[in-house]
């Protein structure tokens, strides 16, 4: 048998609003965070160098979506071999970072705070463009189902300046 979570937006309490938060449409008082920096992202995410690949959270909608960007730099270490002469980023990344910006979602969904999650399976994932050195990824994971607070599914999708670059549904599985 198994249960789903509904998928509606849940408030946090903090007390002063920032630049990073706005008061919720409800009129309940309770300030919503809807944008993370890098080192917010840092604290919610396990993943470092040269494996971090969301630069900072620009909408985040509790228990339902969260976009995020991904400034994507000549400098990083698979473009020496991906290729020489003509950088591409890996496909993989591109579908690792949208699985990222799911992590933020999931990893701050009520009852699962601070888990870990791994993928489980990625689905109907398909790659529509490039993306080069001097783009910056745009990447959108929205939950379509959470079961026994243990596996999730989300549809997430990446662009470059407005373009599909990449989409496809991501399962996660939380670890203890």
């Amino acid at each position: 048998m198994t249960t789903s979570i509904e998928v509606n937006s849940v408030q946090s309490t903090e007390s002063t609003p920032s630049q990073s938060e706005s008061a919720p449409p409800n009129g309940t008082g309770a300030i919503l965070k809807t944008t993370f920096t890098l080192e917010e992202v840092q604290q919610l995410l396990p993943h470092r160098y040269p494996f971090a690949l969301v630069d900072r959270i620009i909408d985040y909608v509790p228990a339902e979506r969260a976009v995020g960007i991904k400034n994507v730099t000549f400098n990083e270490p698979h473009f020496q071999g991906h290729f020489p002469g003509r950088p591409i980023m890996p496909g993989v990344l591109i579908v690792e970072a949208m699985a990222q910006v799911g992590g933020v979602v999931l990893t701050q969904f009520p009852g699962m705070e601070g888990s870990l999650f791994l993928f489980a399976g990625i689905d109907k994932v398909r790659f529509r463009r490039q993306v080069i050195p001097g783009d910056q990824l745009v990447m959108t994971a929205e939950v379509l189902r959470v079961s026994q607070r243990r596996i999730a599914k989300m549809q997430a999708r990446a662009e470059v300046d407005g373009q599909l670059v990449t989409e496809g549904e991501l399962l996660f599985s939380r670890v203890d």
